[in-house]
């Protein structure tokens, strides 16, 4: 069977069809909009991006989109209450194109991170979260610089516990709890210090998607490569890709490497 726009549009329309949306199409930018008819809100997805994605997982590729349609617009329509729910707020990281501001121009709280990621907050829905902004903060009459120190309080709560892969002589470490806040975990400082002190190398960071954080001991010229094509790979096969770029640890702070190709 082959794949095009055409039919993962109609396979989207059917599945995600219900009497409480609508569903359009704009056939210029090849999107698909799902919008909630109770709240007015909704979720624009690409189909040329799902269509690349199907040629690799097949149904897989369809099934995450749908999950995610369904999760967001749920979300969307569950009131977020900050008050007596702080252990419900978290950090995540994105990349730095990622939206500055909801669909209705309201701003994200957001924070500087690296030249390639940033820092954004969310509110946990159990199977999703929804990212915080202004007008939710309004409601809540929460400051800023509350949320922030609430949420790095619970990153640090996260478990840490990691696999361990050795390749061509260099050791890489895996974080993968798929609670989607793997990548989270980069802004544990005790983490990463404590990480640091198991390595004997270069310590190389990357945060390719929200659900793995990879942490790599570089003994060689070798382990530089295999990282940069692991962070491209997961880069490319996350449902929320950050950077497939890399980030040499010095002295607690992250600076991003861009690696190249040394021996094929």
């Amino acid at each position: 069977m082959k794949m095009d726009s055409k039919k993962m549009r109609r396979e989207l329309e059917s599945r995600l069809d219900n009497e409480d949306r609508v569903v359009t199409y704009d056939r210029d930018k090849d999107q698909l909009r799902i919008e909630s008819k109770r709240t007015g809100k909704g979720i624009t997805v690409a189909l040329a991006g799902i269509v690349a994605k199907w040629h690799d997982e097949k149904d897989k590729a369809i099934d995450e989109v749908v999950y995610y349609v369904e999760e967001g617009l749920r979300a969307m329509e569950e009131t977020v209450q900050l008050t007596d729910h702080e252990k419900k707020i978290f950090p995540v990281i994105r990349s730095t194109s990622f939206p500055k501001e909801a669909e209705e121009g309201v701003p994200f709280l957001t924070d500087d991170h690296t030249a390639e990621t940033k820092i954004y907050y969310a509110y946990d829905m159990g199977k999703t979260y929804r990212l915080i902004d202004s007008r939710i903060m309004q409601k809540e009459g929460w400051d800023p610089s509350r949320i922030k120190e609430i949420a790095l309080f619970n990153a640090r709560s996260l478990s840490t516990s990691v696999k361990e892969d050795h390749v061509a002589g260099n050791i890489f470490y895996f974080l993968n709890t798929n609670d989607g806040y793997d990548a989270s975990r980069i802004l544990n400082k005790g983490f990463l210090i404590d990480m640091e002190k198991r390595i004997t190398g270069t310590m190389v960071v990357a945060v390719p998607h929200q659900d793995v954080l990879i942490i790599a001991d570089i003994r060689n010229d070798r382990g530089y490569d295999v990282m940069a094509q692991m962070a491209m790979s997961f880069f490319a096969s996350g449902r929320v890709p950050i950077t497939a770029l890399s980030f040499l640890y010095e002295n607690g702070e992250l600076e991003p490497i861009f690696i190249l190709g040394k021996n094929k």
